[in-house]
């Protein structure tokens, strides 16, 4: 990168001042503070049709502040990290739980539950990237896809490298600080026939950037990807058996996590209230967390109430095991945290894997969806309809793309209709999974 970033002098600069923010606050009467700070940098850069389009150096800082007096509760915040922000921060904070009204579940989360034990997770890999570097193989990453047969146009390549550093400290005395990075490559192609244009794209995302798919084999999947999607018909209408690509299987996962989120059951906005122990899943299907799994994408060992973090079973062969929440959540419904404050780290599945091929086979007729689009689901309820494109499957085989068509189910019978989980695993996020092929879903196409 064009400009040293020291994450230890940075690390060492936070960890002082959210120091000094719960000294300040203790100061000032406040009988609880707890402050969140953090800093990043990063280099972006955009290229398309073999043009630089962007480059982008950024820096950004923030810090959060939270006041308890008595049962009042104020917070304030600044995009500035300075000294006199964080003054400033802290007095407002304490202005505003002066007139805020009581709440009896406010507070820090119960002192014996900090965390103890903060290990290196290897989360921080930075990258001495140079902005002729960046373009240079943002450039080849295009190239690569555009030189493939068939592709006519670009939306273009995009390279980005970051680090950064976060700070949370609370007046229990716990301090935690951790380091980290996150790098990708992205390309996205046009292609076009007697039907119109398609597009489509594929990327790369590691905390190490050693462990990045090469610019070229990027390139060359997204025009690939691009490709196989011309000649899109519509589906017929009917009911199905729908299978999930992995990156949209993954996001079945974070729906499901957002039902078991504490502020939704509290709220009374989940379709999982009031329903541990209950049978949502097949028996043999597990669904797990592992915050401090090493190198992983959000491994950490506190979460935001500095509560440690500990591998949670969330789906437990088929049952709903444990909901997911803060200390705050947590007190609201008359139970304990999890240390999920900031939400789940590192979801993993514990299913018997089979092959595309196999879930195919096992489908026989129905669709395979590679994109969605939309925002067609109630939380509340569990309704599910969403835009899609995909690909025609019959006789357990790839038969034409498709396109401009809807499926639509709720996620109670979604979960329950799990026929199979792919081997075809997507580690590039935090939650990582294969295919699901469910059993049945209502398709509206032509």
């Amino acid at each position: 990168m064009t400009q040293a970033f020291d994450a230890a002098a940075q690390q060492a600069l936070l960890e002082s001042r959210a120091q000094a923010a719960l000294d300040q606050a203790r100061s000032l009467g406040a009988d609880a503070c707890e402050v969140g700070a953090s800093v990043d940098q990063g280099l972006g850069v955009s290229v398309r049709l073999g043009e630089v389009e962007t480059v982008e150096l950024s820096r950004d800082q923030g810090i959060a502040v939270t006041v308890y007096v008595g049962k009042r509760k104020g917070t304030a915040s600044s995009s500035d990290a300075g000294e006199a922000s964080i003054r400033s921060a802290v007095d407002q904070a304490m202005a505003i739980a002066r007139y805020t009204g009581e709440d009896d579940f406010a507070g820090l989360a119960p002192a014996e539950l900090m965390a103890r034990e903060l290990p290196d997770l290897d989360v921080h890999h930075p990258w001495a990237l140079t902005t002729d570097e960046a373009i240079e193989r943002a450039l080849a990453c295009e190239a690569a896809g555009r030189a493939v047969a068939g592709i006519s146009k670009s939306e273009g390549a995009e390279i980005s490298s970051g680090e950064g550093v976060r700070v949370y400290a609370n007046s229990h005395g716990f301090l935690g600080s951790q380091r980290g990075s996150q790098h990708s490559l992205s390309c996205m192609l046009i292609a076009e026939d007697e039907n119109g244009m398609q597009r489509d794209y594929d990327y790369t995302s590691e905390r190490d950037p050693r462990k990045l798919a090469s610019a070229e084999a990027i390139g060359a999947s997204a025009a690939e990807r691009t490709l196989r999607r011309l000649g899109a018909q519509r589906p017929v209408t009917g009911r199905f058996p729908v299978m999930f690509d992995p990156s949209l299987a993954s996001g079945l996962i974070s729906h499901l996590m957002g039902a078991l989120a504490g502020g939704a059951l509290y709220r009374e906005s989940s379709f999982l209230c009031d329903r541990l122990g209950d049978s949502l899943f097949p028996e043999w299907f597990s669904l797990y967390e592992r915050p401090r799994e090493p190198g992983a994408m959000a491994s950490t060992p506190f979460d935001g109430d500095g509560v440690y973090t500990r591998d949670n079973v969330f789906i437990d062969q088929g049952r709903l095991a444990s909901y997911m929440l803060s200390a705050y959540s947590a007190r609201r419904l008359g139970m304990t945290t999890t240390g999920n404050a900031g939400g789940a780290r590192n979801l993993r599945l514990d299913a018997p894997l089979e092959s595309r091929d196999a879930l195919l086979a096992k489908m026989d007729r129905g669709v395979l969806v590679t994109e969605l689009m939309g925002q067609g689901v109630n939380g509340v309820t569990g309704d599910y309809s969403r835009g899609a494109a995909g690909f025609w499957v019959e006789n357990g085989r790839i038969q034409y793309p498709v396109e401009e068509f809807t499926i639509a189910g709720s996620l109670q019978k979604m979960f329950a209709g799990l026929v199979g989980v792919g081997d075809d695993i997507d580690t590039r996020g935090s939650v990582h999974s294969g295919s699901w092929l469910i059993d049945e879903m209502t398709i509206a196409g032509g």
